[in-house]
């Protein structure tokens, strides 16, 4: 008998790119997303690693915070071992949450490391969950730049921590309750680049399948010509008694 029960959605979009070095990951436990980078080989392997390092969790009513940190890590030390031109400097994004059990029954572990998000929804609020591991957003906590102007800087993909490249890094992981009837909602930037806040709010908010949101807000990304590529993997905990 699974600890909660879920109904979860995932999709995909190309954007204006010529190939898709995002993947995703929505199998319980671990819902994910990766936003590659690097050249479109390096990128979209850096991303299939970290991905497949979380899939090993897959299959389990629950996993640990401590198993989430080694399968990131796995995937970072797998991606700094590629060789060849087309894999120098490959790296990837993550983020994503999973039901993890520490002792005290189930709860969900939001992690990220770069400017792939994590948003809830919940009695109709949203609420971004992770913060961007960005330049900007250093220039945001700074007090250089407002919130506003973040959005349209020119430094605003710019990330400064990555699974991959540069200094090793560690996942920030938060433990949040299991509420019933919340969203969580893991993406790329390529569609938080193209949507805001409200627009993705609103999209929730329909009474809808969670596999028909993640569908729509693909497809609201690409109809306004996405830059990037977009991906989105949604996850929905049903009202009704939790079982431990």
């Amino acid at each position: 008998m699974p600890p909660v029960e879920l109904t979860w959605g995932a999709a995909t979009a190309l954007g204006q790119r010529e190939d898709n070095q995002d993947r995703f990951l929505a199998t319980p436990p671990v819902f994910a997303v990766a936003d590659g980078m690097g050249g479109h080989v390096g990128g979209a392997a850096a991303a299939e690693a970290v991905v497949e390092a979380l899939g090993a969790l897959a299959g389990r009513e629950m996993t640990t915070v401590d198993d989430i940190r080694l399968a990131l890590r796995r995937a970072d030390a797998k991606i700094r071992d590629f060789r060849g031109p087309d894999r120098a400097g490959a790296g990837t994004t993550v983020a994503g949450v999973a039901l993890v059990d520490e002792g005290d029954g189930p709860q969900w572990a939001v992690f990220h490391v770069g400017d792939s998000r994590v948003y809830r929804w919940h009695e109709g609020q949203l609420e971004q969950l992770t913060k961007d591991h960005s330049v900007v957003q250093e220039l945001v906590d700074a007090g250089y730049i407002s919130d506003e102007s973040a959005s349209t800087h020119p430094q605003r993909h710019i990330i400064t921590r990555a699974l991959g490249v540069g200094p090793r890094p560690e996942a920030d992981i938060v433990l949040l309750p299991v509420v019933p009837g919340e969203d969580f909602l893991a993406c790329t930037d390529g569609l938080t680049g193209e949507l805001a806040d409200e627009q993705i709010a609103a999209l929730l908010g329909t009474d809808t399948t969670m596999a028909d949101v993640t569908i729509r807000l693909t497809a609201e990304a690409s109809r306004l010509d996405a830059r990037d590529n977009v991906t989105v993997v949604g996850v929905h905990c049903i009202p009704g008694e939790l079982h431990s």
